[in-house]
C-alpha cells in the first residue's frame, strides 16, 4: 500500500486520467487506462528504470486524455505494436510500444511549424 502512494508521487496525471469519461463504447481507451494502472502499480519502486517508465507512461496517458489528435494517432499506431512470442510481461511490452509511439509523435509535432498570417 505504501509503495502505491510513492508511485503516485511520480505520476502527476493519475487522478485526471482515472477520472476522465470517455465516449460510450470506447473500450480501447478504457483498456489503455487499465494497462496504465496495472503497470504503475506493479513496478518496483527501487528500480530507477521502472520509475522512469512510470513517469513516461504517465505523460503518454496524460497527453492521450487531453489531445484529440494524439489520441487518434495512438489508436492508429497501436496496430503496429508487436509483442514477441515468449514475452513474460505483456503489459511492459505494450507500455514500451506506447512510449515509442509517443516519442515519434513528439518528434513529428515539433517538426511541423505553423505560420499564421496576420490580417
Amino acid at each position: 500500500m505504501e509503495s502505491n502512494k510513492l508511485v503516485l508521487n511520480y505520476c502527476r496525471n493519475f487522478d485526471y486520467i482515472m477520472n476522465t469519461d470517455f465516449l460510450e463504447g470506447d473500450t480501447l481507451s478504457a483498456r489503455l487506462v487499465d494497462i496504465y494502472k496495472d503497470f504503475i502499480f506493479k513496478i518496483d519502486i527501487s528500480n530507477e528504470e521502472d520509475l522512469k517508465k512510470a513517469v513516461e507512461i504517465d505523460a503518454v496517458m496524460g497527453k492521450y486524455v487531453v489531445d484529440y489528435a494524439f489520441r487518434k494517432k495512438l489508436q492508429e499506431e497501436m496496430r503496429q505494436i508487436r509483442v514477441k512470442r515468449g514475452t513474460t510481461d505483456m503489459i511492459r511490452a505494450i507500455v514500451d510500444g506506447l512510449i515509442e509511439i509517443f516519442r515519434k509523435y513528439e518528434i513529428d509535432a515539433t517538426r511541423k511549424i505553423y505560420i499564421s498570417k496576420w490580417i
